[in-house]
């Protein structure tokens, strides 16, 4: 792992970064000159401009303005998302349409560039499945497909008990486990340690359990971890 700091997030309805998830980014971000998001609807161009900034002002609120923020989407073009991501403090996958996100980032050369990266790199909803090296994709193959392979995690965002994808995680997870968060939790990972905040569930094998001090200290030795509970 390259990056500076990974942060694997579910959701935030509320449109506000709780203060724990804040705190994180604030101790590992003194440097903001440049945000980049990476767009999961790469055609809806004026939805993608509303949503970096909604995202941007996010950081704002919480006292971590950047000097400047862009997007990537089909606007784009190759050099200069290359460009972008190269420059960037921090970098953040955001939340829509999985395929759509990873077909983008090879499009653009970008799996190569996020491998090497030293940013900091963040993902929301898709952005954050598509940062694992394999993607549950619930919707249409009901398998693992690869992802860009910045963490072994596989994660899920979005869990409730009662959600309607629940049973095909459970059976995707008789091949590997899954990682499935609740919305306004966070798992960071920097260098070998795994830090977790909110209600997180560790599905392995069918079964369903919430993550605790132990089973993060499972997955730690799974994906080669050392755990950090809280």
């Amino acid at each position: 792992m390259n990056a500076k700091l990974l942060g694997l997030f579910s959701g935030f309805p509320t449109r506000h970064f709780p203060e724990a998830i804040a705190q994180a980014l604030r101790e590992n971000l003194p440097k903001r000159e440049s945000l980049v998001f990476i767009s999961a609807w790469p055609e809806d161009y004026a939805r993608n401009d509303d949503d970096s900034d909604g995202m941007h002002g996010m950081f704002v609120e919480r006292g971590m303005a950047f000097a400047r923020h862009h997007v990537i989407d089909r606007r784009t073009g190759a050099a200069d998302a290359v460009r972008l991501v190269r420059e960037a403090d921090c970098v953040f996958l955001m939340g829509g349409d999985v395929t759509k996100q990873m077909a983008l980032i090879r499009d653009l050369g970008l799996v190569s560039e996020l491998r090497v990266s030293r940013a900091m790199i963040l993902g929301v909803s898709a952005g954050a499945m598509n940062m694992g090296r394999y993607v549950a994709d619930v919707w249409e193959t009901k398998a693992l497909c690869e992802g860009i392979s910045l963490t072994d995690m596989i994660m899920k965002g979005h869990y409730a008990k009662d959600a309607w994808f629940i049973p095909v995680l459970k059976e995707m997870s008789v091949t590997r486990p899954i990682v499935a968060m609740e919305d306004e939790s966070a798992i960071f990972i920097q260098c070998d340690a795994i830090r977790c905040l909110g209600n997180i569930h560790w599905i392995d094998k069918g079964r369903i359990t919430m993550l605790t001090d132990e089973t993060l200290k499972a997955i730690g030795n799974t994906l080669g971890y050392e755990p950090h509970g809280e």
